[in-house]
């Protein structure tokens, strides 16, 4: 009788059970490798965005932060009224938008923990020093700070502008602040005219104060 000669014996089997390991083998290195390739790019994508954000943040100066107060209200917007607001400072006195209508108004949030805030707090002293005799008058809001954490804060830089304790984001969450620090820049009449997020340099500062008085 003579012998198999299937795929399962002699050397033709063992050559067909080697191409099958070796299909399988490559088979299996496809996956690995697309599995690889598509991780590689949502990384990629996800580090471009990141970058992107922190390179954004890196510019501005500012710190990323999150507001857990009511946001109902519309979203400031350059051109239309500013949402007024109501609060005590730390000295214990009453401010409103409302009461300060025919003054122009610097709204300024920022917070003692936030290191670009300090670095420019000296120089929203100076601008306000220079600026107050034409009327205009800064406010500033400190997020998640407790009055006495504030007071403190201003009387050891020596900032004399009105200060507002923030500590449940109420204020800052009315407009919508995302990095500290934030300044909005209100005319007498209660417009806003200018925001911007991060920190603005003194020569900044003078320019957005002259083009309210103006």
């Amino acid at each position: 009788m003579s012998g198999r000669t299937g795929p399962g014996t002699g050397q033709e089997g063992k050559d067909w059970r080697a191409g099958v390991r070796s299909s399988k083998a490559r088979q299996l290195l496809v996956l690995l490798l697309t599995a690889a390739l598509v991780a590689l790019g949502a990384w990629l994508l996800d580090g471009r965005t990141a970058g992107t954000q922190t390179d954004q943040t890196s510019l501005n100066g500012a710190q990323a932060v999150q507001v857990t107060g009511d946001r109902s209200g519309p979203p400031p917007e350059v051109g239309k009224p500013a949402q007024g607001f109501t609060a005590r400072t730390v000295a214990g006195k009453p401010i409103s938008l409302a009461a300060l209508k025919g003054r122009p108004v610097w709204l300024t949030f920022g917070a003692s923990w936030c290191t670009a805030c300090r670095a420019e707090a000296p120089d929203i002293q100076s601008a306000y020093t220079a600026a107050k005799g034409s009327g205009v008058e800064v406010v500033a809001v400190n997020m998640q700070e407790m009055p006495a954490d504030v007071a403190s804060f201003a009387d050891k830089l020596g900032l004399t502008y009105p200060q507002v304790a923030d500590p449940e984001t109420a204020l800052a969450s009315r407009y919508r602040v995302m990095g500290l620090p934030s300044h909005f820049f209100i005319d007498k009449e209660g417009v806003l005219r200018a925001q911007h997020v991060g920190i603005l340099t003194r020569e900044a500062m003078d320019q957005q104060l002259a083009r309210l008085k103006g």
